[in-house]
């Protein structure tokens, strides 16, 4: 009995030392993102003084037809201040290699967003991320991206996961 305390204990720790915050996916329809849907996540409400690391965590399947992704994302604050980026991240190598983790037919893509992020206003932050794909030469963007399967956010203390 006290091997399995222990081993819970153990368990509980370790899995406490990752600096893990919030964690979240939302699912996109048929695996299609149109290009008007934001995708949006409510942040619990954190530390002012503690750096926050935030990735943007993108799960693709093999239908998705593109070698980089370009995404506009924004946080906005307690008070209604918004700051607004415009993302590009690879997402496969130049022979067409998809980079992210998993087997099988959906990859994974922990992808940078934030870096050592100070939280200017205590409550609750909004992040929402959207799509700004569209293909070489045109003005207009692509209104259905599809291979997509979900889109997550993760924030991190930044002195555990960088």
């Amino acid at each position: 009995m006290r091997s399995i305390i222990g081993i819970f204990l153990f368990l509980c720790t370790v899995s406490c030392e990752t600096g893990l915050e919030y964690s979240e996916y939302k699912s996109i329809d048929n695996h299609v993102w149109n290009k008007d849907e934001l995708v949006a996540f409510s942040l619990p409400v954190m530390d002012t003084l503690e750096p926050y690391n935030i990735f943007i965590n993108i799960r693709n399947t093999s239908s998705f037809a593109y070698s980089n992704l370009f995404l506009i994302a924004s946080i906005t604050d307690p008070e209604g201040g918004v700051v607004k980026d415009t993302l590009e991240y690879a997402m496969a190598l130049p022979d067409g290699t998809w980079l992210g983790t998993g087997n099988g037919g959906v990859k994974e893509n922990k992808l940078w967003y934030k870096e050592e992020l100070m939280l200017s206003h205590k409550g609750v932050h909004t992040v929402e991320i959207s799509h700004a794909m569209r293909k070489n030469g045109s003005v207009s963007g692509i209104i259905a991206l599809e291979g997509i399967t979900d889109v997550g956010l993760e924030v991190a203390k930044s002195n555990f996961i960088k």
